[in-house]
């Protein structure tokens, strides 16, 4: 089963909301971060990824449209490999997305967890390669937020690409699809007020113990 709709846009622009609305679509299972959470022995295979030995295939296996990290930072690649995936690249405000980060994604307490100390090769290569030691520097963050979505902008061609910002709701998203618009809203999940009280449970816990609240919480599509 080859990707139809690979996500490019950054964690925190709406990519939780993105999997679900695709998933609704039936563009899913969408892969999403989540998805590592729940299984961590899968990180390997994305570490293997950013070695140069990526598999696709095993990754995708299951899975028809990804958002989120980490496939956002491997766009590029996937893009060459699906060759007939469409690439959603979810945008948002740059300011509120890095006030975004830093409470909830890249805040100390998600990336620097000792009990994270066997997916730290993952974060550091996977998750967080394209921000490096400056993850917490606004001007290098705005920098680099703006300099990865024109990197999208200017390598996919349209109608390949949609430039999408979730509060524009189903229409857009459904007209580059070409799916039918439902009837039921838009949906919103993760708002940071979510993303922090996941970040509270989660800052104790062992990577086995966050993978069993992750399925708990979250579930499988």
């Amino acid at each position: 089963m080859a990707l139809k709709v690979i996500g490019a846009g950054y964690p925190r622009t709406g990519t939780s909301s993105l999997k679900l609305a695709l998933e609704q679509l039936g563009f899913g299972r969408c892969h999403h971060m989540r998805e590592i959470i729940m299984d961590p022995k899968s990180a390997a295979l994305w570490v293997d990824a950013a070695e140069g030995r990526p598999d696709w295939e095993t990754i995708f296996q299951g899975y028809q449209s990804c958002t989120d990290a980490p496939g956002c930072s491997f766009w590029r690649e996937l893009a060459d490999h699906y060759p007939d995936a469409k690439v959603l690249l979810s945008v948002r405000d740059p300011n509120e997305w890095f006030e975004s980060t830093q409470a909830t994604v890249f805040s100390d307490e998600m990336l620097g967890s000792p009990s994270k100390s066997p997916l730290s090769e993952f974060f550091a290569k996977c998750v967080t390669r394209e921000f490096g030691e400056h993850i917490h520097h606004r001007d290098f963050m705005l920098a680099q937020f703006e300099r990865h979505n024109q990197a999208v902008i200017a390598a996919i061609p349209a109608p390949r690409l949609l430039v999408y910002d979730v509060r524009q709701g189903w229409e857009p998203l459904c007209a580059w699809l070409g799916a039918p618009v439902p009837e039921t809203p838009f949906p919103h999940s993760n708002s940071r007020e979510e993303m922090m009280e996941v970040r509270k449970t989660m800052a104790d816990l062992s990577v086995e113990q966050m993978a069993q609240f992750a399925r708990e919480r979250f579930g499988r599509a």
